[in-house]
């Protein structure tokens, strides 16, 4: 039996494909450091050869899309001012193309089946760990952490957060069935041990914290929207005032100190510091795209030693903004901030003025959980990496300005005043 190949890039048809191609896109963009790069060529092939089946459907108009490549393009212009413009050029395509990659995804791939991929591909990802992990001494703080087929237990909870978010989205949003249900509550459980077992402090509190914003905004979903969008500001407001009142109540020492961290964030304040220093002697452009953290230069060689990383790689400022502005300066970082900023108000904003927008709920969950981490991650500052896969998807839709099979098809409830 002939399969038509137009089937393949429409969200209607092309389910088993786009489940499988996400799924397998999160799996390579945990482990691509293992497997090296036959697996991101199999990334690319996952979703470049689309265009070739109908370039208008897949590509778009990528007028619109100008905000969402502002970043991607400067950081790949930084290559004529960059202390290490090999590497600059080689990592400024590898992330203007991991753009091209995630815009197409989000053209050909709903967001229901993007729930579904990413049950599974989160699954695959946190069973593989457990199945091939190992611990790790962190000589900082002297304590053995499950790091899973990582290196870093950070890593092992930022996929165990996306599984809880997905899971979440699967189990309450009403549209799933059967045994979509019974994946979603399996990969609950296994993303909560691994979040327990990597004791990573930045993925539990910004899971608990997602995870309440969902519930919440569940909630007031219930209400029309003229009352949603009052409620909410007035949540936003008390929300901030428990924030201060905790901080100088002690309540910021309390919960370092219940995951066992000092109020150096296990030195991260240190790396901070030196990062806002070297942001300095460049602040506009930076000193090019991925050009701090190369070997043999002075400051990074020095950060190395500091703290015990013998590979010489695979470190960073534990900051998305601190890091954009070393890199590709105020310029870059504002057109980044943009990016994220942007999507997390759009879909906001859908949110809160639509009688229901399923879609809206996800992304902006997402979108949300990315921008929560940017303070002591950079998720979305690199290529191949599931965070930067995520926020472009999301914009792409806001900016798209089209509703997936998810959010149509789903029965309008009545709203009460």
């Amino acid at each position: 039996m002939r399969i038509a190949k137009t089937r393949l890039i429409s969200p209607d048809d092309n389910e088993a494909y786009a489940t499988f191609a996400i799924a397998l896109s999160f799996f390579v963009f945990a482990y691509s450091f293992r497997f090296g790069q036959a697996s991101i060529l199999a990334y690319y092939a996952l979703w470049l050869p689309l265009v070739v089946i109908d370039y208008r459907r897949v590509l778009g108009n990528y007028t619109r899309y100008a905000w969402i490549f502002a970043f991607a393009l400067f950081a790949c212009l930084s290559v004529f001012w960059s202390q290490a413009p090999g590497v600059t050029a080689r990592a400024g395509v590898q992330y203007l193309s991991h753009v091209v990659c995630a815009l197409i995804a989000m053209r050909v791939v709903d967001t229901r089946t993007l729930v579904r991929g990413g049950l599974i591909g989160t699954g695959l990802v946190l069973l593989y760990s457990m199945a091939f992990g190992v611990y790790h001494l962190d000589p900082l703080d002297g304590t053995y952490s499950f790091v899973g087929a990582f290196a870093s237990k950070n890593q092992l909870g930022f996929y165990a957060s996306l599984a809880v978010l997905f899971a979440f989205a699967a189990l309450f949003l009403g549209v799933e069935r059967g045994l979509w249900k019974l994946a979603a509550v399996g990969g609950v459980l296994v993303a909560l041990y691994c979040l327990k077992a990597s004791q990573s402090a930045t993925s539990v509190l910004t899971t608990v914290a997602i995870a309440g914003l969902c519930l919440a905004l569940r909630a007031l979903e219930r209400l029309v929207p003229r009352h949603r969008k009052m409620l909410f500001v007035a949540l936003c407001v008390l929300t901030v005032l428990i924030v201060i009142a905790g901080a100088y109540g002690g309540g910021y020492e309390m919960v370092l100190g219940a995951f066992g961290k000092d109020a150096t964030l296990t030195g991260r304040t240190y790396l901070w510091q030196q990062g806002v220093e070297t942001a300095g002697e460049a602040p506009l452009v930076g000193i090019g795209y991925q050009a701090f953290w190369v070997q043999g230069f002075a400051l990074a060689e020095k950060l190395w030693a500091d703290f015990f990383i013998s590979t010489r790689g695979g470190f960073h400022f534990h900051n998305t903004f601190i890091a954009a502005t070393v890199e590709t300066g105020l310029i870059g970082c504002l057109l980044l901030t943009t990016v994220l900023i942007v999507t997390l108000g759009g879909h906001l904003g859908r949110l809160l003025s639509a009688a229901r927008d399923e879609e809206a709920l996800v992304l902006f969950t997402v979108a949300a959980l990315l921008a929560v981490r940017t303070f002591v991650e950079i998720d979305i500052l690199n290529p191949y990496h599931v965070g930067s896969f995520l926020l472009y998807f999301a914009a792409g839709k806001l900016a798209d300005g089209r509703r997936s099979r998810f959010a149509d098809t789903l029965p309008r409830r009545a709203a009460f005043a």
